[in-house]
């Protein structure tokens, strides 16, 4: 077998690993879901009725249902943060780490089967989403290539996530700080165009919201399935995804071999 062989069976094994760690502890799933569920069903039938006026032809809980689920799509993703972040930091904080290391395995496995497990869990939520939202009314002319491409844009926004969630972890000293470190990663959907329109909020709050990565995804998603004009949305979406993944990427990479070099022989 050749070395990219390897890397992709050792990845394989950790990406079972990982799936397996979520069975087991199911808490975390639960909670990527239902939160999301919850939010939704809190925003449309408390909130929507007025919310929902002058959003379009619809009116009332109707308009701001469709107008509210892409927003609650990109928290699902950013839900999917804090998990990984905490399931990365108890891995280097356990001394699992240091067994992997006296193994045959490739280095980038590791990473590359929380990337990938994470990346399962966070479309397994997304789908439990969607699904609750057409059950509770949500309003769709798309056809499947404007679905693909809003899931495909969801994918890889949370991807790029993911790697800045597994950087974050291995920054972590403790599980405790994994845990608190995302959090305003899980507040940026609710100071973009996720839950109002960025027009109605004041100057500065305003120029902070139409510029943040969620705001285009959002507003992607948002117009994708309902097939209105993307205009640069797209554009910028990929952009902010492909640049937060790289970032991510590079500066976890540079975190474990970091750790790697520090820790006494």
């Amino acid at each position: 077998m050749t070395s990219l062989s390897y890397a992709f069976s050792d990845s394989r094994v950790m990406l079972r690993r990982n799936l397996k760690h979520q069975l087991r502890y199911p808490s975390m799933t639960l909670m990527l879901v239902g939160v999301p569920i919850v939010l939704l069903l809190l925003f449309v039938y408390v909130f929507g009725g007025q919310l929902g006026a002058g959003l379009g032809a619809r009116e009332g809980r109707s308009a701001y249902l469709d107008y509210v689920v892409p927003g609650l799509l990109l928290i699902t993703v950013a839900s999917a943060v804090q998990g990984t972040s905490i399931m990365v930091a108890m891995d280097m904080t356990s001394g699992i780490i240091d067994r992997f290391r006296t193994m045959a395995i490739a280095r980038a496995s590791v990473l590359t089967g929380h990337v990938l497990g994470s990346l399962i869990q966070t479309m397994a939520g997304l789908a439990v989403l969607i699904g609750v939202a057409f059950a509770v009314g949500f309003h769709s002319n798309a056809g499947l290539f404007e679905w693909l491409a809003a899931i495909g844009i969801l994918a890889l926004f949370a991807f790029a996530l993911i790697w800045l969630a597994v950087a974050l972890g291995l920054a972590a000293k403790s599980v405790e700080t994994a845990s608190n470190t995302p959090m305003m990663l899980f507040l940026l959907p609710f100071l973009g165009s996720g839950f109002v329109r960025t027009q109605t909020l004041p100057g500065g709050l305003r120029q902070f919201a139409e510029h943040q990565p969620f705001t285009p995804v959002t507003d992607t998603v948002r117009e994708l399935p309902t097939n209105a004009a993307v205009g640069d949305h797209v554009i910028v979406s990929v952009a902010w995804s492909v640049g937060i993944a790289l970032a991510g990427y590079l500066w976890a990479v540079r975190l474990y071999q970091r750790r790697r070099a520090t820790e006494p022989k």
